[in-house]
């Protein structure tokens, strides 16, 4: 087993009840997609995505009826609920008198009376601020100066900030440096954490579609991560947030961060392979999807390496032409014919969650 990660030690804050920071494990976040005004929508998407392990959801506030649209919201969903900012503070007002948890805002584009007046009401209900520092929308002064949104650019914007609330007395923080370049994200994010001891927000924003955003988001978050910097996380996918919750504890999971739901190992194939092993490992992922009892799954059409890797998994198949062994715990367990791959799997990992207990969670 892999050394385990020493993460930096940040303060610990309360979003919602859900703890940030300090020994509190690596967190988990997404946002909408779906206009915050249609109530329904939202809290539907919000339901999918704690189904699939959200622990934080972030909606856009672009007007009055969409931060009233989060009293409602907020009643029926089961996650701490962050309203997104831009431009306009009183919509920060607004939202946490509807019930928000935190506030995201963009300090690139809401002036410092504005900040001011967001802190003073966050401070009076122990809101959560996150200063979310974006690549895109840099205070002009400070890209100037820069030539650009360098990662320098990015770590002078969040100290800047930090101050302004830190005048007020509010330590409520979260903070988040993004950029679409990977390099820019990870360099400004190792800056500033040796700067501040505020809990991290990590993501690559505008990360793209699913297989870009995996790429990027791995590089970049999982950099960190491994550098023990960061306390939430976000995977960023163009279209629907839901597929995010699987990649960003797929990057936990693979650093040993963080044991919640199936880790599915299957080999990429070659000529040895008898079976239609992308078509099995497609349906076990499918049938899996939500399942949160940490559980390595193998998955194996190869005579050389399957045997091996199948009973080093706490369940799996190695499997021929025709039929297949089942392996649990390290154990041949009995032949299976290749019909039965899927439902036998299934009943038996199955039966191991009832053993298991509840799972890792929080």
């Amino acid at each position: 087993m892999s050394p385990e990660i020493r993460r930096r030690k940040t303060k610990s804050i309360d979003l919602g009840g859900l703890r940030i920071g300090g020994d509190a494990p690596v967190v988990v976040q997404s946002m909408t997609s779906c206009d915050t005004r249609d109530v329904r929508a939202t809290v539907a998407q919000i339901h999918a995505l704690e189904e699939a392990g959200c622990e934080i959801v972030r909606v856009a506030v672009p007007d009055e009826a969409a931060a009233a649209a989060i009293h409602e919201i907020r009643s029926r969903i089961h996650i701490p609920l962050i309203a997104d900012i831009h431009f306009q503070h009183p919509l920060a007002l607004l939202a946490m008198d509807h019930g928000a948890d935190g506030i995201r805002i963009n300090p690139g584009n809401i002036s410092a009376d504005g900040i001011r007046r967001i802190v003073r009401m966050a401070k009076a209900n122990r809101k959560v601020i996150r200063i979310g520092i974006n690549a895109g929308s840099l205070e002009k002064e400070i890209a100037a100066r820069h030539g650009g949104p360098t990662s320098e650019a990015l770590v002078e914007s969040a100290l800047k900030n930090i101050r302004l609330l830190e005048e007020m007395d509010f330590d409520l923080i979260k903070l988040s440096l993004k950029s679409s370049d990977v390099k820019t994200t990870i360099d400004a994010y190792r800056s500033v954490s040796a700067k501040t001891d505020y809990p991290l927000h990590l993501g690559v924003t505008e990360a793209g579609t699913l297989i870009q955003s995996a790429i990027k988001s791995a590089i970049g978050i999982g950099t960190l991560l491994y550098e023990g910097i960061g306390d939430t996380i976000r995977v960023s996918v163009t279209g629907s947030p839901v597929p995010e919750i699987g990649l960003a504890y797929g990057i936990l999971r693979a650093l040993n961060i963080r044991r919640e739901g199936p880790d599915i190992v299957s080999c990429p194939t070659c000529g040895r392979c008898e079976i239609d092993l992308a078509g099995l490992a497609d349906r076990v992922e499918r049938e899996l999807r939500g399942m949160k009892t940490p559980m390595k799954i193998a998955l194996m059409g190869c005579v050389v390496n399957g045997p091996g890797e199948a009973a080093e998994a706490d369940i799996g198949i190695a499997g021929g032409k025709g039929a297949g062994m089942l392996f649990k715990r390290g154990k041949v367990v009995r032949k299976i014919r290749e019909e039965e791959f899927v439902p036998v799997l299934l009943e038996e990992i199955r039966k191991m969650e009832a053993e298991s207990g509840p799972s890792e969670g929080h």
